[in-house]
């Protein structure tokens, strides 16, 4: 260390108060083993300024204190570092560890030594990135403060370098990613950024934006620096301060660039109709130099404003093309749909004309044979004179013939409403006892017709959810089916039955039963099955299909189940039970 009082007799003590800064301080490190070369180097620099800024002295006592130091304090400008402490090469370890470990290349590193045989100073500059050498000896105050400003200097054009660079990132950075709104606000930053380097000024920025034709405080502040870092993101001048507030809304009015003291506002028309006001507000006056330099940004702001907007605006166009494409090519689907459905029931209908045309074609000639025949015959019979016996009895096969087709005619009108899309049923509770019971009495007399008997198992009050009208069609059906196709005095069972949660209804016959391959066509449309009707009746193939299209219509269900051939079949209607 130099002697103390060399150091004392250098320093002129005038016994004035040195004024209080609010200026930032120049942070400066003193990493040294010995106490008193911490004291001497305060009192040295006590009254140190550059360019306005005032000292910050840390102090740290050996290398494994300057490592904390470094690490906690990225920001520190200069450091004097004593060489041996610890040990002998500790602060040219403590050198390495700063530039290579912590990667701080900006701050400057003063090695200071009492022994300059222990680090010779042509292999220590060369070796070790350190940016002076000192032995203590020789530093005197005046030396001292020449090696300091020397460095802080450098540091601060470093420091311009770094924020040149962060500012140019930022601006490729935005460009890269297409301008999108985001990016606008991150280019608007680093503009802001980059003036307060390239203007060697620190110096707090706010970037105001207002749409074309509105007026007042209806603006967005899309880009803040330093103090107005927190506007960012905030719409309407509400959310500014009084004094901001006015400054902005006062460039809105004036629309023209203005500078002053520490003051500098920037007015900006862009080519697309928006507004831009840019508020620098900087700690000393701009020069000449410094005002072209900053209305150049501000027109070099301007164009990526236009080329932003006009980028939304595509983006925008695009996206309302890419929508209305999406509508139509919906609109065609649905279309399309549509077509496929009336399609389909086209067919549907087609085939089921062509079904019957055939069941006309086949089924209905007979009966009109029969009543043509008949017909001729009691012309014959009239003209001959023949007894009212043999008339009557001509009369007899014609009306049965003609009932028969009647019969026909109604289950082919039935299938066909059943068929239609916009049928419907009305659901209301209905007592399906009472319903079977009344089916099985409509029934009778045709079954006593055949010496039959039909036996009936409902006990009162088991109420269903359904369309009685439609429902006793189709157990009708299933009655009338059990009387044709069972033998001369048979027996029919109509059996109701409940769960918990279903309405159940069976009809039994002891007829000629079901084959496997009639259960598996049984509720088609024309089916004909295996076993025949015992007394001669016709049958149109339908009566089955109308049964299982109304349950169906209901949200039940219809099974059929034979022991096989000669040992009768059952039939069994589920419905939803009224709740």
């Amino acid at each position: 260390m130099a002697d103390q009082d060399d150091v004392l007799q250098l320093i002129e003590d005038s016994g004035r108060v040195p004024e209080t800064s609010t200026a930032r301080k120049w942070k400066v490190a003193v990493i040294d083993d010995d106490p008193a070369v911490h004291e001497g180097t305060r009192f040295a620099l006590s009254d140190y300024n550059l360019n306005g800024q005032t000292l910050e002295i840390l102090s740290a006592y050996s290398a494994a204190e300057g490592r904390t130091l470094m690490r906690a304090h990225s920001d520190i400008a200069a450091v004097l570092l004593d060489v041996i402490m610890e040990t002998d090469a500790a602060g040219l370890d403590l050198v390495e560890f700063i530039r290579n470990e912590i990667k701080n290349e900006t701050v400057r590193i003063i090695l200071r030594t009492g022994q300059p045989g222990q680090a010779p100073e042509r292999r220590v500059i060369v070796d070790y990135d350190i940016n002076d050498y000192k032995a203590k000896t020789e530093l005197t105050a005046d030396k001292l403060f020449t090696s300091l400003t020397a460095a802080l200097r450098s540091y601060q054009q470093l420091e311009r370098m770094v924020q040149t660079r962060r500012g140019l990132e930022i601006i490729i950075d935005a460009a890269s990613t297409l301008y999108d709104f985001k990016s606008m606000q991150r280019l608007a930053e680093g503009v802001l950024t980059q003036i307060a380097s390239l203007l060697n000024v620190d110096c707090a920025g706010i970037l105001v934006l207002r749409d074309d034709g509105k007026k007042g405080d209806d603006f967005s502040v899309l880009a803040g620096s330093g103090c107005y870092r927190r506007f960012i993101g905030t719409a309407g001048a509400q959310s500014l301060d009084s004094e901001l507030r006015h400054m902005v809304e006062a460039a809105f009015q004036r629309r023209k660039h203005e500078f002053f003291d520490h003051r500098t506002v920037l007015y900006v028309r862009t080519g697309s109709g928006r507004e831009v006001v840019v508020l620098l507000q900087s700690e000393r006056e701009l020069s000449d130099t410094d005002r072209s330099l900053v209305e150049i940004f501000g027109s070099r702001l301007s164009i990526a404003f236009d080329n932003v907007i006009l980028y939304q605006q595509l983006n925008e166009a695009n996206s309302q093309l890419e929508e209305r494409v999406a509508q139509r090519t919906r609109a065609l689907m649905q279309a399309n749909r549509r077509l496929s459905s009336q399609w389909l029931r086209l067919q549907r209908a087609n085939g089921f004309k062509n079904e019957i045309l055939g069941t006309v074609a086949h089924d209905l000639k007979n009966p009109l044979g029969v009543i043509l025949g008949r017909t001729e015959m009691l012309t014959e019979l009239i003209g001959a004179g023949s007894s009212k016996e043999s008339i009557t009895a001509q009369v007899d096969h014609i009306r049965d013939a003609t009932r028969r087709l009647t019969t026909m005619v109604d289950h082919l009108i039935s299938d066909a409403m059943a068929d239609a899309f916009d049928i419907t049923i009305r659901r209301e509770p209905v007592d399906i006892s009472a319903l079977v019971t009344e089916v099985a009495e409509a029934n009778k007399p045709s079954a006593t017709n055949k010496q039959q008997s039909i036996v009936v198992s409902a006990p009162p009050e088991r109420p269903a959810m359904c369309d009685a009208d439609r429902m006793r069609e189709a157990i009708d059906n299933l009655v009338s089916n059990a009387i044709k196709y069972s033998p001369v005095g048979g027996r029919i069972s109509l059996l109701v039955t409940h769960d918990d949660a279903n309405a159940i209804i069976r009809v039994t016959d002891e007829g000629a039963g079901l084959s496997p391959e009639d259960l598996g066509r049984l509720f088609g449309r024309f089916q004909r099955l295996s076993a025949k009707p015992t007394a001669g009746e016709s049958s149109t193939g339908l009566g089955l299909s109308i049964v299982k299209r109304i349950v169906d219509m209901h949200g039940g269900k219809v099974t059929a189940d034979s022991p096989g051939p000669g040992q009768g079949s059952t039939f069994t209607i589920t419905l939803p039970a009224a709740s």
